[in-house]
């Protein structure tokens, strides 16, 4: 549930079916100025505010929106300690050293079943890690595999040959010592298509503007924002069904990072928290379809390209540290 109901109902002399319904219609009023399509989906990514009933029942959606920073968050969870995160940027760095690994092996004529077979073998026999995916509520394979109109959670397969012109999103997970280190990346399949260019790397400033803005006392709303004015300037649609995830010992955990939302709303970013920005931008609508034959794959609804770029993250005490970055990257 989004609200504890911290006040009982007989104290509020409330009727029982009217409380209900109050409740109900305030989830729902909440999601509707989100801009969210499925309250359902609100429901579960925004699960870590604590707000009393009365406030429920007697202050509007906006008024609770702006409050939220201010009410009892289960925050305390999410933060890690140093030991912790020295520990996550050891997998982090290891998960990096995985892409930029593959990256060679990227080429016209590769399987994506070749390319999950060789980073399986360098995750558990070069660098002793565990790769997260495997078998996670059944997933089938060490990563996931993404090309052109798959939005995410592509799976590997010998008979899906890369052509020509493609892009494709590699991304995998490692674990080591318990600790997750998550990351994904685009690359190009031989000649680059100068559309398909553009929005990669719009793709990437999204993720990039909003890493640069991760510190203690902002907001996950202003996280969204970042990421979807660029996306929108540039003509482009933010995916609304997937989203960033907070991460340590457990791979999804909260809080959940939409890519998309209203500045100043939203959890209150404290040091120590841990997660994923993954931005999945579409080329034509942020609609996206799960495929009915394997479960997994989520392609955009219209077929145009999408595209995406992982980093995992730690909140510092004055801003925050990639715990994934490449070594072609300075960030």
């Amino acid at each position: 549930q989004i609200f504890e109901i911290e006040a009982s109902l007989a104290s509020q002399e409330q009727n029982v079916v009217q409380a209900e319904n109050n409740y109900r219609n305030a989830k729902l009023s909440l999601a509707q100025l989100l801009l969210i399509d499925d309250f359902n989906s609100f429901e579960i990514a925004n699960e870590d505010f604590s707000i009393p009933f009365s406030d429920i029942l007697t202050k509007s959606p906006k008024e609770i929106l702006n409050k939220s920073m201010t009410y009892d968050v289960k925050s305390q969870k999410m933060i890690k300690s140093s030991d912790e995160i020295a520990k996550m940027k050891v997998a982090g760095k290891l998960a990096a050293q995985t892409l930029e690994m593959i990256e060679q092996h990227v080429q016209p004529g590769v399987s994506t079943g070749e390319l999950d077979r060789i980073c399986h073998d360098y995750i558990v026999n070069e660098i002793d890690c565990i790769p997260a995916p495997l078998n996670y509520n059944g997933f089938p394979k060490s990563i996931c595999t993404s090309i052109n109109q798959v939005v995410c959670h592509g799976i590997p397969d010998d008979n899906r040959v890369l052509k020509n012109g493609d892009i494709i999103n590699i991304d995998l997970t490692v674990i080591k010592d318990g600790y997750h280190g998550d990351t994904s990346k685009m690359f190009f399949v031989g000649k680059k298509q100068p559309h398909a260019e553009r929005l990669v790397s719009i793709t990437q400033e999204c993720l990039y503007k909003a890493i640069a803005i991760c510190k203690p006392g902002i907001n996950l709303g202003d996280i969204g924002y970042v990421i979807q004015k660029h996306a929108e300037e540039n003509h482009y649609s933010v995916v609304r069904d997937y989203c960033g995830h907070g991460i340590g010992k457990v791979f999804h955990e909260d809080p959940q990072i939409l890519h998309y939302g209203n500045p100043g709303t939203g959890m209150e970013l404290k040091a120590g928290m841990c997660f994923t920005i993954e931005p999945m931008i579409n080329l034509g609508t942020h609609k996206t379809k799960l495929s009915k034959n394997d479960g997994w794959t989520v392609e955009t609804i219209d077929g145009r390209l999408s595209a995406q770029w992982e980093h995992t993250l730690a909140i510092t005490d004055d801003g925050c540290e990639v715990l994934t970055a490449r070594s072609e990257e300075t960030l």
